[in-house]
């Protein structure tokens, strides 16, 4: 599927009034998930301001220990603190990274905004190294923007 039938599949997902905003969440994981076949794990972090940390949202694929990052740690705590995109195409050459499982060679975060603060972000792991194009990037960005809606 294009990334452009996906996006009219997000947007389908999203203007659903019966679902609630956790089945959308898990929706939009699933969707991405399997139809881009790059995509191994696709979840959701939400932020807590207070508590500075990360809590695992909605998500599709491997168990992860990881439910609670505290910002500026891995890849996701770091983007909790830049709020800017993150893509790492080798995740074994960064220094700040949470090794969630040893399949895992690359990933992207993106972070989601509501009224200007970073409230969260997507978060894609693939098993193949250097998997993230532009597009995906660019992508994933239309993908957070919709999701931001819901807050």
């Amino acid at each position: 599927m294009s990334f452009q039938e996906l996006k009219s599949k997000t947007r389908e997902i999203l203007t659903n009034s019966v679902s609630s905003k956790d089945e959308k969440l898990l929706a939009i994981c699933q969707l991405l998930n399997t139809n881009i076949v790059h995509y191994n794990w696709v979840g959701f972090y939400f932020a807590n301001h207070q508590t500075q940390t990360l809590h695992l949202g909605a998500y599709v694929g491997a168990e992860t220990d990881h439910t609670v990052i505290p910002f500026g740690k891995g890849i996701c705590g770091q983007v909790a603190v830049s709020n800017a995109n993150f893509v790492v195409p080798d995740v074994s050459a960064q220094d700040n990274y949470i090794a969630c499982s040893i399949t895992v060679k690359s990933e992207i975060v993106v972070p989601i905004f509501a009224e200007g603060i970073n409230i969260g972000q997507i978060d894609i792991d693939s098993h193949t190294i250097n998997a993230f194009t532009i597009e995906d990037e660019q992508f994933i960005e239309y993908v957070c923007k919709e999701i931001s809606h819901l807050f």
